[in-house]
């Protein structure tokens, strides 16, 4: 799979051509190598003609630690396409991933060392709003692009003075619209209760799903906040408890999610409907809690789960689990988190097809000029699109429900866009 025609050529008997279109090879500000074909003046640090070194920053430890599959997902598509497609565009794929334990001023340390010390090509899924908030102006300072992070906050496709800076994920505010939506329709005077972590991401999503039900019979009866260094949340889940709410809207990390609906589970008292967020419906979530606790419990999603006995012929998810098996042998490729490394993998590549000369400068440009891009591992109906005034790649979910031991899809996909209308700052 190589780079478009009418990208910048890497081989030296197509030098002159590439001069023409791309205006000629200069050596990155920094001193690291030069890709060949290169446009004049722009950086290609990270980058050669056989290589492309990318940095990911995750909490491999830490109350966010429950991620730290998903790098070992991308890994294992970066393996498979450097051993048996040669790369991306002939270029093979290092990724280095660096452990913030979910704490920003160490994400701003490991970016630092990324940048200035392994002198990646670009930051490539930073985890989490709160390490992401911290990084993103040093990356875009230095003008490093900081690729498909690894948080939905609205700011990142709303924010014009951070271009190098893209999410991927459908954004929260989009994702508390798919939930008001269905509230609206199923339950239209229901009363909310919600547990929101007490930072970017659960305020985004919280104060989207209050703008999303403002006008209608929806209302929030009760809301508790938990800071990340919390030991539990059990204290908040009894004083939502207390308020008779018959929704429950559970906007929390992985570790606090598990905890929130074994404390659902628990009360005999208190039934409501149950709403995850996206972020914490994963099978390594939900199974600790036992799946007879979480029968009925509502999310949304994007990507396939290689659980659901729908894909098992799926030509994407067939290799996927082919390939997780020989590349990441250690991995059950069941855990939906592999999955998710594998589809923002592929959507990289899919970037760097696009990108016309191999810089930065190209990967910035190429990621916010995406057209309805069609990634294997997204639900059918869910595309990559950008724009100029539109910095979400991803904007469309299907609601799903748990059942026996996995999720269900129900309705059809909604985009948010079409729905709801564009985001705006």
């Amino acid at each position: 799979m190589r780079l478009s025609p009418i990208g910048c050529a890497a081989v030296t008997t197509t030098l002159l051509l590439a001069t023409a279109a791309c205006g000629g090879r200069e050596e990155a500000g920094t001193g690291a190598t030069t890709a060949a074909g290169q446009c004049s003046g722009q950086q290609t640090t990270g980058i050669t003609d056989t290589s492309i070194k990318l940095g990911g920053i995750y909490p491999l430890s830490g109350p966010a630690s429950a991620y730290g599959d998903i790098p070992k997902g991308i890994k294992a598509y970066f393996d498979y396409v450097n051993a048996e497609k040669g790369g991306i565009g002939g270029r093979k794929v290092e990724f280095v991933v660096r452990d913030d334990g979910y704490q920003p001023p160490k994400a701003v340390e490991e970016a630092r060392r990324l940048v200035e010390q392994e002198q990646v090509f670009a930051l490539f899924q930073t985890l989490g709003t709160p390490s992401t908030t911290a990084t993103w102006d040093y990356a875009n300072q230095r003008k490093v692009p900081q690729i498909f992070v690894a948080t939905g906050a609205s700011k990142w496709g709303t924010d014009t003075a951070h271009p190098w800076t893209i999410g991927w994920q459908p954004n929260y505010v989009s994702e508390a619209r798919v939930y008001a939506q269905y509230l609206k329709q199923e339950r239209p005077d229901a009363k909310v209760a919600v547990l929101y972590q007490n930072d970017d991401f659960g305020k985004d999503l919280f104060e989207g799903f209050k703008r999303a039900i403002d006008g209608s019979g929806i209302t929030v009866a009760a809301e508790q906040s938990y800071e990340v260094s919390d030991p539990s949340v059990d204290p908040q889940m009894r004083n939502l408890a207390e308020s008779g709410a018959d929704v429950f809207l559970n906007v929390t990390t992985p570790k606090f999610g598990s905890q929130a609906l074994a404390a659902d589970a628990r009360n005999r008292t208190w039934n409501p409907l149950h709403i995850v967020n996206n972020v914490s419906s994963s099978i390594t979530v939900l199974k600790p809690v036992g799946f007879e606790n979480v029968q009925g419990v509502v999310s949304a999603a994007y990507y396939k789960d290689p659980n659901d006995p729908q894909w098992k012929n799926d030509p994407e998810m067939m290799l996927y689990f082919e390939k997780m098996r020989q590349y990441a042998p250690g991995a059950n490729p069941a855990v939906p988190y592999f999955a998710f490394g594998w589809a923002v993998a592929a959507s990289f590549h899919k970037a760097m097809e696009a990108v016309k000369c191999p810089t930065r400068e190209g990967l910035r440009d190429a990621v916010r000029s995406l057209d309805n891009v069609q990634v294997g591992m997204l639900l059918p109906g869910v595309t990559m699109t950008t724009g100029a005034d539109d910095g979400f790649p991803i904007e469309s979910m299907q609601l799903m429900r748990f059942k026996g031991e996995r999720w269900e899809l129900f309705g059809e996909v909604i985009d948010t866009r079409k729905e709801f209308g564009p985001l705006t700052n």
